[in-house]
């Protein structure tokens, strides 16, 4: 098993690597692990909803040693990442730094919460800041007026249009 600042550093060079090639082949990607993770996290949206969302975060932040907070209602779903792990350590990457990283979040995450009628809005709010907040709204035009208060919206999909 690769150690974790191992892990991440194979991430960001994979990704620098993909969007060098096309912005195509590196959505295409994130795509492939979005099947993946359907499987993983689709059964607790299914079986939960909102609140299924947050019993696998819950994990993950201990796992992955994350600095952030969760929050559910009959709203949403928000992770609130004061310090992200993954992107700290590609911040102390003496290769460089691939500014899509974060990216990858949304990237084969979304495709999994809107396959269940989910609407997600992801707020990177800076590609080189180790944090983000990201909702998860059952009603889309809550979620569209959460996405205008965005610092730096991702939607490269634009499956939601969210912008307006």
């Amino acid at each position: 098993m690769l150690p974790s600042d191992h892990f991440v550093r194979m991430y960001n060079e994979l990704f620098a690597m993909l969007s060098e090639r096309s912005e195509e082949d590196l959505r295409s990607y994130w795509m492939e692990i979005s099947k993946l993770q359907k499987g993983i996290l689709g059964p607790y949206i299914e079986q939960k909803g909102l609140y299924g969302m947050y019993e696998y975060w819950q994990k993950i932040k201990i796992e992955e040693n994350c600095d952030m907070d969760l929050n559910v209602n009959e709203d949403y779903f928000e992770i609130v990442m004061h310090m992200c792990p993954s992107l700290s350590k590609n911040l102390d990457n003496d290769a460089g730094l691939c500014l899509r990283y974060c990216d990858h979040c949304a990237g084969w995450i979304n495709p999994v919460i809107i396959s269940f009628g989910y609407f997600p809005v992801y707020d990177v709010i800076s590609r080189t800041e180790p944090r983000c907040r990201f909702r998860v709204y059952k009603d889309k035009m809550k979620a569209v007026t959460y996405a205008k208060r965005a610092e730096l919206l991702w939607d490269p999909y634009d499956d939601l249009k969210l912008k307006g």
